[in-house]
């Protein structure tokens, strides 16, 4: 049959659909070459140094070398805080496999406690999977053994040697200098964790959190070799972590150990401050606890024991208490009433044991039931009569006394160079109209005045403000912030930098006889014939101005009378005693309180001589010569 010709083969059709294929396919190829070449120079090219890096990554680990915490010492150069070689239980999660199952078998194997259990889990969850995570710090030598025998069924577990934290004065000014801690979310929160890689603990509280930045340095790293199951093998040089800087501190180690000693069973707090420069020679909060707890790593219970304790030992008085002054704050008051001319010292009045005011017939009584009898502003002082204080408060009245106060840093905060103080209260007319929300509360009374007038009432101090003030009337008027650093030193240079005290603003009372006649009633208190802290006088080698503070710590009735014996230990007055010596060129100033303890003749003076003693007498029996010690 013949082919029609619509049906015939067209072979020039077809030789051209085979070369315009032929030449797409060539195209095609010649794209995919020259991508395989572009990418072939991208990676061995441009980006050889990157590409080398993360290969060298696969066998050359970066580990942080955490810098040694610098050191801190007392003004003499006693030792109170350093560095220890300790073994540590790491895990390293992305190492580890299954975290949960490697820390409950370490668990059974009693290298971490059941309680602090959570605290891991919560470590590890917070934290990189790369990132060694602490589960024990200062493991024992035969800890120690037994995780060796049991290493291999532990991957990413391993032992470090680390330097840790130790005070080797134990609770000595614990809560001067503070303590370290593990660090915990919160501080990871706040610090550049580049700075703190490799680094387990941080300062928590006192010197060690103030001057975190001062004692941490700079860290360091090392590359070190590892083989594919992440195990080193050997290490290789690296950057050199730069240490932390040294601390001298202005506290004195013996006195700090007299003063805890003198405050041994009781709940209180004492401050002694150097009135020429506001450096603290001794910072006390009673009871006190042992910082190396923190740093061996603290149970759960151990802590709820330490939070639970009735006596509460972390709570730093000094810098936190709020107490009445008492009686303490009546020579301020007398200098107020000379310096505004409202007394002299020839100006005598009747105490017949209690005051009232004009059309009132409450009585404000006096301590001493029967009265003082006749007296004057310097024996006003030397007996603390309270009657002689009522009548001078009304008529400086509560805003002149606030204003006064307030040159003496009363119901202010000092300005420590460490964290956690409060501020107190020093009362007035306006505080009143704010703190309350009812407006007949907001009414300031002529009662609350005169009970102002024997540091009662609204008014409160802290045991810092006090030694303070005390420092204030020492130095005549001059006035230095409080602080705890003395210098810092370069552990490589042997440099050290002295921290200038800071002067403020004087008291404005120029009138030198004004400061004499107050200082002669303080020293009245001590050595005079009707002192109420005249028991510590025998045997003193030097003089010393002082006032005695009883302050109430509920309100008695009008009626009623106060039986030591028939109240609540809690609920008894607190024992307060201020004090500097010697008189005429002072070296020391102090603020003792005591809780629930009585009168502060009886308690916290003598707690008060023997801060004195320990600080004015030698070894030998004689006043100590006390040039600047040099650490």
């Amino acid at each position: 049959m013949a082919l029609r010709a619509g049906q015939l083969k067209d072979h020039w059709r077809e030789q051209r659909i085979f070369s315009t294929r032929l030449m797409v396919a060539g195209v095609v190829g010649l794209l995919l070459i020259a991508l395989l070449l572009v990418r072939l120079i991208f990676l061995q090219v441009i980006n050889f140094d990157h590409y080398r890096e993360l290969s060298h990554g696969n066998r050359i680990r970066i580990e942080p070398v955490p810098p040694t915490r610098g050191l801190i010492f007392d003004r003499n150069g006693i030792l109170l805080a350093e560095n220890l070689p300790a073994y540590q239980l790491e895990l390293i999660p992305e190492q580890a496999g299954d975290p949960e199952a490697t820390i409950e078998a370490l668990q059974l194997q009693q290298l971490i406690a059941a309680e602090d259990m959570p605290d891991i889990r919560n470590q590890i969850r917070k934290r990189r999977r790369f990132e060694a995570v602490p589960l024990r710090y200062r493991l024992a030598d035969d800890e120690v053994a037994r995780f060796a025998v049991q290493r291999p069924h532990f991957p990413g577990v391993d032992i470090r040697a680390r330097l840790a934290r130790h005070y080797p004065a134990d609770t000595l000014a614990v809560h001067a200098v503070g303590y370290v801690g593990a660090i915990d979310p919160d501080d990871l929160r706040r610090v550049d964790n580049n700075d703190y890689a490799g680094t387990t603990h941080i300062g928590k509280v006192g010197v060690e959190q103030a001057f975190e930045p001062t004692l941490h340095g700079t860290v360091g790293h090392q590359q070190v070799i590892v083989n594919a199951q992440g195990r080193a093998l050997q290490a290789l040089p690296g950057a050199t972590p730069d240490p932390g800087h040294d601390i001298i501190l202005t506290l004195d180690a013996t006195l700090q150990r007299a003063a805890e000693q003198a405050l041994a069973g009781s709940r209180g707090a004492a401050v002694a401050i150097d009135p020429g420069s506001g450096g603290i020679l001794a910072l006390v909060s009673s009871p006190g606890y042992d910082p190396n707890l923190f740093g061996e790593g603290l149970t759960r219970a151990q802590f709820d024991r330490l939070s639970g304790d009735p006596d509460k030992p972390l709570f730093n008085r000094a810098l936190r208490g709020h107490y009445p002054p008492g009686s303490t704050i009546k020579p301020i008051l007398a200098l107020a009433a000379l310096h505004y001319s409202i007394r002299s010292t020839h100006d005598e009045l009747i105490c017949p044991g209690y005051f009232m005011l004009p059309g009132d017939d409450h009585r404000y009584r006096d301590w001493k039931k029967e009265g003082h009898g006749e007296i004057n502003l310097n024996s006003a002082i030397e007996q603390s009569c309270d009657v002689y204080f009522y009548e001078l408060a009304l008529e400086l009245g509560i805003d002149r006394m606030h204003e006064f106060m307030s040159y003496f840093g009363i119901g202010q905060p000092t300005g420590i160079d460490i964290r956690g103080e409060k501020s107190g209260l020093m009362p007035s007319r306006q505080w009143k109209r704010t703190a309350f929300s009812e407006r007949s509360e907001q009414v300031w009374f002529p009662g609350e005045t005169l009970i102002t007038g024997i540091g009662q009432g609204f008014m409160l101090t802290t045991p810092l403000q006090l030694a303070q003030a005390t420092a204030v009337i020492a130095a005549r008027g001059k006035r230095y912030q409080p602080h705890l650093i003395r210098a810092v030193r370069d552990p490589l240079t042997g440099e050290l930098i002295e921290k200038a005290p800071r002067q403020l603003e004087p008291v404005p009372v120029t009138n030198a006889r004004h400061w004499a006649t107050v200082i002669a009633g303080m020293t009245d208190v001590v050595h005079g014939e009707h002192g109420t802290a005249m028991a510590i006088s025998p045997g003193l080698g030097y003089r010393i101005a002082g006032k005695t503070g009883t302050a109430q710590v509920f309100t008695i009735a009008q009626d009623d009378e106060y039986d030591e014996e028939l109240v609540d230990e809690r609920l008894r007055h607190h024992a307060l005693f201020i004090a500097f010596a010697p008189i005429d060129e002072p070296q020391i100033a102090l603020a003792v309180v005591i809780e629930n303890a009585g009168s502060g003749a009886s308690a916290a003076a003598p707690a008060a001589r023997a801060m004195l003693d320990a600080w004015m007498i030698g070894s030998a029996g004689v006043v100590a010569d006390r040039a600047v010690p040099q650490p």
